[in-house]
């Protein structure tokens, strides 16, 4: 142990609700910044959580003047740190990101990943208003101010964005009344500025400068250069859904995206692109669908509402949007922009093969008799593939899903799910899709229902290797349209997934995921097709 940690050691056997107790603490971690950098601001978390706590209890103003010491130690590396202490001064019920803190702290920590190489790409989808530009905004000036000999470039889909973008960078940088960022960092300088061209310089003026705000439209090829280490950000590329709607003008955008924007990032350059996610082939989607298995790109959706229907962002101090607010924008627009705007779910008219609204619904009350009752599962090992298992109840002519499971654990995972389910329903009949293990999975759920007394008819049976699985969904299709699915109101979180990866299902184009779809496909199999009829009748002699 060196003689600062010594010296640390003994100054936390004091009481740390005196303030020079803590103060001296904090003044022997900022000397361990040199020998030990992550342990200094590890530790320097502690003397921001008990000056906090301390605070709260004594109201002595000695522990404010640490936390927001300890806020600016850490400040220039901690992006959520940096936020919180540039709006030090203002009043609470103005500070962007305090009162939306706790729901947007996880796109901060994104955030905080694409700065520290982490990721290669941050894809941030959220509804309109509730900060996400603007968090980016604060990161870009961030981003700025750790290396400001490091170009980096701001686009979007008009003009008018990016000049507003141009302005609010240029507010955070020299509003000192109202953001501190020039305490974060003291030796950077604003060298040049020009509106006309949209770019901003620190520290001494260069060909490619610190920042350019610039639009996909614009002057672009030659213009611009992101270096390693500077951020490449996209905000709202495609400007509405009429756009979305537009298949050339969607190709035109996607190769602008790629020619004079994407081409310009030098080798250890990083990306953010925010956006609604309005169609499956918009800019994001096509990004997502190219890297979705690469770990070091990663997207982030936060719906409106929740998966108890509940509001996401209703912030403090009345800054955000409560619930009914949003059921009442769900009712009062159609379910493309609902669905694209609001729920981060890119939603496609065209080639939809089970549009929630041509689907049949009940209440989740079941008609009087006895069903027979019949489950398919479509197993799934993990790694981004849902389990999905449909359990139908059949009333003669009429089949009603009353439940589903949709899961993407591995078996030790959905093992017991569908053990637990099947015993909670007694199907009549149960199969699994045999391919790639599945019989084998049928064979273990046997196996252990069996040892707790449960006999039920479990069969599995391969997929057809001559079809692919499009051409059975399709082929099942008007077949799936005589079940009736539960309501909306009756769908609990599984449920809504499931219904989810069903109603955006197109029969052109690429489904990210089929398997919710597929298992309908399967189930319908089994009861039209897959079972051999039997007939009573009576002895010819």
């Amino acid at each position: 142990m060196s003689e600062i940690q010594e010296t640390i050691a003994k100054i936390r056997r004091r009481n740390m609700s005196d303030p020079e107790a803590l103060k001296y603490l904090f003044e022997a971690i900022r000397l361990l910044e040199k020998e030990d950098f992550a342990e200094a601001h590890r530790q320097n978390m502690d003397v921001r959580r008990l000056s906090a706590q301390n605070l709260k209890q004594t109201g002595n103003y000695k522990f404010l003047e640490l936390n927001k010491r300890s806020l600016l130690f850490d400040a220039p590396y901690d992006f959520d740190a940096y936020c919180r202490y540039i709006e030090w001064n203002r009043p609470r019920e103005k500070k962007f990101y305090e009162p939306r803190r706790s729901v947007l702290k996880v796109v901060v920590n994104d955030l905080q990943d694409l700065a520290d190489g982490k990721l290669d790409f941050l894809g941030v989808s959220l509804p309109p208003r509730v900060g996400k530009s603007t968090l980016c905004i604060f990161f870009m000036t961030w981003i700025m101010g750790k290396r400001p000999d490091v170009a980096s470039v701001m686009s979007g889909h008009s003009d008018k964005l990016t000049d507003g973008f141009y302005r609010e960078l240029l507010s955070i940088i020299t509003d000192k009344e109202t953001y501190l960022w020039n305490d974060v960092f003291p030796g950077v300088k604003l060298t040049d500025t020009s509106a006309k061209n949209e770019t901003i310089d620190l520290n001494k003026k260069k060909r490619f400068p610190t920042m350019t705000c610039r639009s996909i439209s614009g002057t672009l090829t030659g213009a611009v250069e992101i270096g390693s280490g500077g951020v490449l950000y996209v905000d709202d590329i495609i400007e509405d859904l009429e756009e979305s709607l537009n298949p050339a003008r969607l190709q035109a955008k996607y190769d602008a995206y790629l020619n004079q924007l994407k081409d310009r990032k030098k080798l250890g350059a990083v990306e953010l692109m925010v956006g609604t996610r309005w169609n499956v082939a918009d800019v994001l989607g096509r990004v997502h669908e190219q890297y979705d298995d690469n770990e070091r790109y990663r997207f982030r959706v936060i719906p409106a509402l929740d998966e108890n229907g509940e509001s996401n962002f209703n912030y403090k101090y009345n800054l955000g949007f409560t619930t009914a607010y949003y059921q009442d924008m769900k009712e009062s627009i159609d379910d493309a922009t609902w669905n694209a705007k609001y729920m981060g779910t890119p939603y496609v008219r065209d080639g939809l093969l089970f549009p929630e609204d041509e689907l049949l619904t009940y209440n989740g009350v079941l008609p009087d008799g006895d069903p027979e009752k019949i489950a398919v599962c479509d197993v799934a090992w993990g790694g981004g593939d849902s389990l999905a298992m449909p359990f139908a109840y059949k009333y003669g002519d009429a089949i009603y899903i009353h439940d589903v499971i949709f899961n993407q654990g591995d078996k030790t995972v959905t093992y017991p799910v569908v053990i637990g389910r099947t015993k909670q329903h007694m199907p009549h009949h149960e199969r699994f899709e045999a391919n790639n293990g599945g019989a084998e999975y049928a064979d273990h759920v046997d196996d252990e229902l069996r040892k707790t007394g449960y006999h039920i008819n479990i069969t599995s049976r391969k997929a057809p290797n001559n079809q692919s699985k499009l051409a059975r969904i399709i082929q099942f299709a008007p077949d799936i349209k005589k079940f009736y699915f539960l309501d909306e109101k009756h769908r609990n979180k599984e449920y809504r997934a499931f219904m989810r990866e069903v109603t955006t299902f197109v029969q052109t184009g690429k489904n990210l995921h089929d398997d919710a779809p597929d298992s309908l496909a399967m189930l319908a199999d089994e009861i039209f097709h897959g079972r051999p009829e039997v007939t009573v009748f009576r002895r010819p002699f």
